[in-house]
């Protein structure tokens, strides 16, 4: 008995060691990856579900998970407002629902609050297409709060802004690449508006640095709606910025910029709206162009002005190889392309660009949402909230299993691991699923 009690503690011991915690958008290495195993690959939304939790509304947020806590940033579509909840990660109770901004949406396209919330596990930061941007601690009190628009002016948007803010190295960064003239009655008109890096004081919210990031972009094209990634290479730290028709390295001490490569856009197109955030992975720097142009894979350590010798490669003669709006992600020594124009998912050799597999996602709804590469498995949902689990070694469909009900909306968030569990958000549900 006394021998069988060890092992179950020490297993117990173990598996929580291994637990890993989600605390941002694209997880705890920024790169759509997480280590955690033993995920299912079977569930339904009945089977393998540890816990139901209603949602008061739809939203593209990712949650974000620290120990026994799930952060859910969400609209709330009777009061109209906009809401940070906090459940109990153990059986799906709301521990706490605070307001934080008025109205849903200024488009049909998405809501104001698609922006990811972060955490480092002491407290938790939730931002909004609205400019408001609030910390809690981890029993809901509010620490801080503020609006960036009444701060540094109204975002020159088309599109509702959704940038995730970013946790790193102890600063709190939000981007604002934006267009130069205003929009539809959005931004300033007696003055150019300003693309910029922003660093707070997670503390106390109190600006650090404001770093204008100047572009040569056109119109919409100056529009992004990307997250910042920091990068850790050649004993260096730098924050890897896209949009604006250029891939841009900072200081995360200043701001400042260490270089710089574009573009995709020699013409200047006005209409090219950047999407996917950058990923890093095996020296190199992934980053997509807009709508249906290439993948660009850059070498990681640059400084100054870089010229195309700096392209490990592109993927331009292969067309298939694209993404409009997934972030790629980077596991197991390769990157993992989810394309929504193209409608397939692949795997990449990150040193030549060279395909190993791919594949056709299933269905005709798109897949929008950023995919999840964890436990040899790859997981991915598409608009009706079809959730598609792959096998990240082979290329081929393990499962294909409904996780929502007919709705106006979009199922747009991406789905997160973390403490051994899977967690599912569709439009007016959030499923925690485990084997």
């Amino acid at each position: 008995m006394r021998c069988g009690l060890f092992l179950i503690v020490t297993l117990l011991i173990a598996t929580t060691a291994a637990a890993e915690n989600w605390g941002q958008f694209r997880g705890p290495a920024f790169n759509g990856s997480s280590p955690e195993k033993n995920l299912p690959a079977s569930f339904s939304k009945t089977k393998n579900v540890v816990w139901a939790a209603d949602l008061p509304g739809a939203s593209a947020a990712t949650p974000a998970v620290w120990g026994d806590r799930v952060f859910v940033s969400s609209t709330d579509v009777e009061t109209k407002t906009l809401v940070a909840l906090c459940f109990d990660r153990r059986n799906g109770e709301l521990l706490w629902r605070r307001d934080v901004g008025k109205g849903i949406s200024q488009d049909s396209r998405s809501n104001y609050a698609s922006p990811s919330p972060a955490t480092d596990g002491e407290r938790v930061y939730f931002f909004y297409g609205t400019g408001d941007l609030a910390a809690f601690d981890l029993a809901g009190k509010e620490i801080w709060k503020k609006n960036i628009q009444s701060d540094y002016g109204a975002f020159a948007f088309l599109w509702t802004f959704s940038t995730s803010p970013l946790l790193y190295d102890g600063k709190l960064y939000l981007q604002v690449l934006q267009r130069d003239t205003a929009v539809s009655g959005r931004g300033f008109t007696d003055k150019k508006n300003e693309s910029y890096l922003l660093a707070l004081d997670p503390q106390s919210g109190k600006m650090l640095w404001r770093r204008v990031r100047p572009s040569e972009a056109r119109s919409e094209s100056r529009e992004a709606f990307s997250t910042p990634v920091p990068l850790e290479a050649g004993g260096r730290k730098e924050l890897l910025v896209v949009g604006g028709d250029d891939l841009t390295g900072h200081d995360p001490e200043t701001g400042r910029e260490l270089w710089r490569w574009g573009t995709w856009n020699p013409t200047r197109i006005g209409h090219w709206r950047l999407v996917p955030s950058a990923v890093a992975g095996d020296g190199v720097i992934l980053v997509c162009a807009p709508k249906r142009d290439p993948i660009y894979a850059v070498k990681a350590g640059g400084k100054g002005k870089l010229t195309k010798n700096a392209l490990a490669w592109t993927s331009a003669e292969n067309p298939e190889l694209s993404s409009d709006v997934p972030s790629p992600a980077f596991a197991d020594g390769d990157f993992f392309v989810l394309s929504d124009v193209r409608k397939s998912l692949a795997r990449v050799n990150p040193r030549n660009g060279s395909i190993k597999w791919r594949l056709r996602t299933p269905g005709t709804a798109k897949y929008e949402a950023s995919p999840l590469v964890a436990d040899g498995k790859i997981y991915i949902i598409n608009f009706v909230g079809t959730v598609v689990v792959v096998d990240a070694n082979k290329g081929e469909i393990l499962n294909e299993i409904s996780m929502d009900e007919p709705a106006n909306d979009a199922v747009r968030s991406g789905i997160v691991a973390a403490q051994g569990q899977l967690f599912i958000r569709a439009n007016r549900k959030l499923y925690c699923v485990a084997k």
